[in-house]
Formats: structure tokens, sequence, C-alpha cells
């Protein structure tokens, strides 16, 4: 996965302030890209997976309940009067 150039520098940025605050350790860049690329390859695709079976979820039943949300009577001019 390849990153906007400003997105990949907030990232690197972020892991870095993350290591310096949280774990009182200090890193550089080429050691901040490599925390960034495995989280990438190791908890991306789950997150991924678990957004796109929660996305099908939430359309799933939206589209089930269509025929209920959006139903407009038919041929109901005369019986209006």
């Amino acid at each position: 996965m390849k990153f906007e150039p400003d997105v990949e520098r907030y990232l690197l940025g972020s892991i870095k302030r993350f290591f310096a605050e949280e774990l009182d350790a200090q890193i550089g860049d080429l050691k901040a890209a490599r925390v960034l690329d495995f989280c990438v390859r190791e908890i991306g695709p789950g997150v991924y997976n678990q957004a796109i079976a929660d996305a099908q979820t939430y359309f799933t039943e939206k589209v089930s309940d269509l025929a209920g949300v959006r139903y407009e009577p038919e041929f109901d001019y005369w019986k209006k009067r």
C-alpha cells in the first residue's frame, strides 16, 4: 500500500511521537517507516476485512428494509378523492 506523501509524513511523525511519549524511546525515520510497513502488512488486512464485513452488514440491513421504508402506494389517485 502506498500513501500520499503528506499522509505518510504525518503517519511517520505520529509513530515517532508515540514511541517518544508512550514508550520513552526515540526512533528515526527508518524505524518509523518499518513500523508503519509492519502495521500496514500485518494489521491492515484484518482492519480492511472487518470494515468490508461491517459495510456489507449495514447495506444488507438497509436493502432488506427498503420495501417497507420506501413504499408508495400505486394507483391511488382516485382513492384519495
